[in-house]
């Protein structure tokens, strides 16, 4: 192995918004863990979406699973909003992540890795939208739309473990999407790019630079790094053609920003139109931890609400809160079914609905059998399938989320903590 100068990966580039470090090389002190920073942008599919939405204490469980297996099922009543959609989504008890710790586990609903656990997996602790984004890389103009409505959320993460911020108001939402740039906000973004071009110029002379000096293994290693500078050079190209091509024009204005109860319609409204529009592909949509529940006609908050205890005062607002949140990602649904594309079908025929969340049970802080729902993405849905529960035949949520990965496009057989793919649609 070549001798190569003490070099602390802690030491990278930073300007413009533009932060590339170095690999780790055999020649280097082990300062940490290094993770690529996009991956490939070739062979996506122009006809897939997804949709992620999470709330941050699941459902009351007696009240979300269905009694029985089965298409025949009785709809238990935090759903019976989705009776009109039966035929078209399912559901899965005793799905989790093997991952236990309550609210601090509460993060893993689309990664299945604890962040602490996230330098022992080959890509950390990434989200499912996030590598669905990283699929369709620059073809729209947001790989992905990470919402938050009124609060700051932890339901996406990269995969260097950085939990991905979200847009908190539905106008911000409708600006980002519809209205456009000013002629000096688009100099001023031209001139940014133009900058982290040049950043990257100087990255690349002294990679190549460096690359003389390192052993085999390591100028492989070098390679792989380069290959993913290449990988933003051409996100900055899109970046460039994006800011000069004009975003979408909808029969609607900017909305009013409101409490929560108001808002998540709204966002759903966006959503649609995002997806409608091809503005993006990939969404994600986490509901607060908190919000003012009197909009709902109740009086105590949703986190205290959610620490029931089985008190039937306590879960009865629960159910209020809970059963609209169905309401509202039932009538979502609706917009997808009712939003035809040029090319034939629907909005909800082409895209893939993830509702559910990284909290079993709030009540009593399990992280065990959480509350999923896919509806939508053309499958041949089975109503209620109930997965093992002994612990040996448990299935991994993981495994579904290889199978959601391969209907989105992807040439994959491994997400994060899977063990396989699970696919109970063929």
């Amino acid at each position: 192995m070549n001798r190569l100068p003490k070099i602390n990966r802690r030491n990278f580039l930073r300007a413009a918004g533009v932060g590339l470090a170095l690999p780790m090389l055999e020649g280097m002190k082990p300062f940490g863990r290094f993770s690529q920073l996009a991956a490939s942008t070739t062979g996506q599919s122009a006809q897939k979406r997804l949709v992620c939405i999470g709330n941050p204490y699941g459902m009351v469980p007696q009240r979300f699973f269905p009694t029985a297996p089965g298409k025949d099922y009785l709809m238990p009543p935090l759903l019976s909003a989705m009776e009109r959609h039966r035929n078209d989504f399912t559901i899965f008890s005793n799905f989790d992540h093997g991952v236990s710790g309550g609210h601090q586990a509460a993060d893993t609903f689309l990664t299945g890795v604890k962040t602490m656990e996230a330098h022992a997996m080959p890509e950390g602790n990434i989200s499912l939208d996030q590598k669905a984004a990283e699929f369709v890389g620059t073809q729209t103009r947001f790989p992905v739309l990470n919402l938050g409505v009124g609060g700051n959320c932890e339901m996406s993460w990269t995969r260097t473990s950085i939990n991905v911020p979200t847009i908190n108001k539905s106008r911000e939402v409708f600006q980002r999407l519809f209205v456009e740039d000013t002629a000096v906000m688009k100099k001023r973004l031209g001139r940014k790019n133009k900058l982290q071009g040049s950043i990257l110029d100087a990255i690349n002379e002294q990679a190549h630079s460096l690359n003389r000096r390192l052993g085999n293994r390591d100028q492989d290693k070098l390679e792989e790094y380069l290959e993913s500078i290449r990988d933003v050079e051409k996100r900055l190209k899109m970046n460039e053609h994006w800011l000069h091509e004009p975003k979408p024009a909808v029969g609607r204005e900017s909305p009013e920003d409101g409490e929560f109860v108001e808002s998540l319609p709204v966002f759903y409204d966006l959503m649609a139109l995002a997806l409608q529009t091809d503005s993006t592909r990939v969404i994600t949509l986490e509901m607060p931890e908190g919000f003012d529940t009197t909009y709902l006609g109740l009086k105590n908050s949703y986190h205290g609400y959610s620490h029931h205890g089985q008190t039937p005062e306590l879960l009865e607002g629960l159910t209020v809160i809970e059963a609209f949140m169905v309401e509202s990602f039932s009538n979502f649904l609706d917009k997808l079914k009712g939003t035809e594309l040029p090319e034939g079908g629907t909005l909800f025929d082409s895209t893939q609905i993830l509702f559910g969340s990284g909290m079993g049970n709030g009540s009593s802080h399990s992280n065990k059998n959480l509350p999923i729902i896919l509806a939508g993405g053309g499958y041949r849905h089975q109503g209620h399938v109930r997965l093992p529960e002994e612990k040996p035949k448990r299935v991994p949520l993981c495994n579904l989320y290889v199978t959601v990965l391969q209907s989105f496009g992807m040439e994959t057989d491994v997400f994060n903590a899977s063990t396989g793919t699970y696919n109970p649609f063929v």
